[in-house]
């Protein structure tokens, strides 16, 4: 009998991915933090590196107080390298027939990947689009105070109304950008 490790490379379902998600709140609320997410640690390391002769007034605080949530920083990325790359499912994705007829109909080509190139290859319009949207995610987790992971694991399970409407708000222009803003994007090529 062959063992295999197709159990390796399938996605956890949800009702053990979710509950290790919730477990975060009252972990995060034992150990004395309020806040969870990972939009704060760019400001965490900017404190870091901010060479004493300049003194920003936002980057002085003590960001030592703080330095559990860079070790969740670090762990995401080799969570992400691990199940992107270590653990990387070999067979190809296969999109549904939906979301090739959305693409079909946008007239944006699908490559290898699931990924449509026109968005997410090296051309200069790409980039641009990937650099505008990486600022406005920015601008964004900065003026509601936090990010989709913060205010919606958090803040949701902590009853704040900033949260609410922050998720509303992060769901809505999601919603927004991939039925009127994504099917334009592909005409700039």
């Amino acid at each position: 009998m062959q063992m295999t490790l197709d159990w390796l490379y399938a996605p956890w379902p949800w009702y053990v991915a979710g509950p290790i998600i919730g477990f975060m709140v009252p972990l995060m609320l034992v150990i004395g933090n309020r806040s969870f997410g990972i939009s704060s640690n760019l400001r965490h390391m900017c404190a870091i590196a901010q060479p004493r002769h300049i003194g920003v007034d936002f980057f002085n605080y003590n960001w030592r107080e703080q330095s559990w949530s860079l070790v969740f920083a670090a762990g995401t990325i080799l969570g992400g390298f691990l199940a992107g790359i270590v653990f990387a499912n070999p067979d190809p994705i296969r999109l549904s027939e939906a979301a090739l007829t959305m693409f079909a109909y946008w007239n944006v080509p699908i490559g290898e990947g699931f990924l449509p190139p026109v968005l997410f290859g090296f051309y200069w319009q790409s980039i641009v689009i990937m650099f505008v949207g990486g600022v406005l995610v920015g601008f964004g987790t900065r003026y509601a105070s936090g990010c989709t992971s913060g205010h919606a694991i958090t803040g949701l399970s902590t009853l704040q109304l900033q949260s609410l409407l922050a998720v509303a708000g992060i769901f809505g222009g999601g919603l927004f950008a991939a039925h009127f803003i994504t099917p334009y994007l592909s005409r700039l090529f």
